[in-house]
């Protein structure tokens, strides 16, 4: 009896377990399913976020001053009311994804959030998304996520495939500053991009790091665009002589001052002689072999050590161990730099082989810049 009666429990236990097994199995599967839905639908945000920045949406609301009210909204926006609630599914995502936040602008009750009872506000964020923002993300945006770069990663797995030299060429059969050249609008974006950006490391940079310019009497700014950088250093130190070196279309027509000089020609040539020469965010953009060709004229254009010559890089240094958040956004722009260009964004062992590799003999590494790292590497 007591046999039967323990073999009885066994098998409930058993069914009891299997149960519980496909219970986790079945949690597994639908959780899994979900991730993939995730990652499959995950483009949907980025339209979203594109589609309010050409409405305009950010730079409405901030100019109503309050909370804004969908129909508030929906007005200022010249919208047909048939359309009020496809305005506020399209912000019911925004919100979810942290560009806006909701306040209640009427009593609980009075009227639900589509008819109009809830403001929309700005969060730190969609500031970053302005017109009028110094450093706005704004072109940045707008140049990512424009049918001319967006169409090569179509044709990623393509490229896998054949001996082009990224998924850029691929799709357009031309390079990707060959194809800005004549694309004013994205070649306008790119410009501003970068522009906003240098505002953006070089307040941080004058602030927190001052102590890497001290001492020079030169610094030449290699692809400093329109000069954004090379001005801010020359306002904060007048006694350095600062040189923006960029390609002739870039720098022709464009007007110094007492210690700035702009400067035209190719980088991979010669760079103009100085006590340092800066490189922010250049050299990711390029595979291994044009950076050490880079480097290696850089190295030329600079005294030693000794006296005072160095590199100053700003730059990636992708960290395994580093929060998820900044390692996506890391590996974000490796992808990026695969699918654009010939670049890569690396680690630090892959800077330092670089350094090495083309004759510099140490390198410090600050990271101050968020996602990227002040980098100085001396001859």
């Amino acid at each position: 009896m007591c046999s039967h009666t323990c073999h009885i429990v066994s098998l409930k236990e058993k069914n009891l377990h299997m149960a519980h097994q496909n219970v986790d199995l079945s949690k597994e599967l639908l959780n899994s399913q979900a991730h993939v839905w995730n990652h499959i639908f995950s483009f949907i945000n980025s339209m979203s976020l594109k589609c309010a920045v050409e409405l305009q949406i950010p730079d409405i609301i901030d100019r109503h001053g309050s909370p804004m009210l969908l129909s508030e909204l929906v007005e200022a926006l010249g919208l047909n009311h048939e359309r009020t609630q496809f305005v506020y599914r399209l912000m019911r995502i925004l919100v979810n994804s942290g560009f806006f936040v909701k306040q209640c602008v009427s009593a609980p009750g009075e009227n639900d959030e589509e008819e109009g009872g809830v403001g929309y506000l700005l969060t730190p964020s969609s500031r970053l998304l302005l017109n009028d923002e110094p450093l706005s993300v704004r072109p940045f945006l707008l140049a990512m996520l424009d049918p001319i770069t967006l169409n090569p990663w179509q044709n990623l797995s393509k490229w896998f495939q054949n001996d082009d030299i990224n998924p850029f060429y691929t799709t357009h059969e031309r390079m990707v500053w060959d194809v800005a050249g004549h694309e004013p609008k994205l070649n306008r974006f790119f410009n501003e991009a970068m522009a906003n950006d240098s505002r953006l490391v070089t307040s941080v940079i004058l602030k927190d790091c001052r102590d890497v310019f001290e001492g020079l009497d030169s610094i030449v700014d290699v692809g400093g665009g329109t000069g954004t950088v090379a001005k801010a250093i020359a306002e904060s130190f007048p006694d350095i002589m600062c040189i923006n070196f960029d390609l002739p279309r870039v720098v022709n027509g464009l007007v110094g001052s007492k210690n700035l000089s702009y400067v035209g020609g190719d980088m991979f040539e010669t760079i103009p002689n100085a006590h340092a020469v800066m490189l922010k965010w250049i050299l990711h953009d390029w595979s291994d072999k044009e950076c050490i060709k880079l480097l290696k004229q850089c190295k030329e254009s600079i005294p030693s050590k000794e006296n005072g010559g160095k590199l100053i890089i700003i730059d990636m240094v992708v960290k395994d161990h580093t929060s998820n958040n900044l390692l996506e956004t890391q590996l974000f722009f490796d992808m990026l730099m695969m699918t654009l260009l010939t670049g890569r964004e690396r680690s630090e062992k892959e800077w330092a082989k670089l350094f090495f590799d083309s004759g510099f003999s140490s390198y410090k590494i600050t990271p101050i810049l968020g996602l990227r790292s002040l980098i100085e590497v001396y001859p």
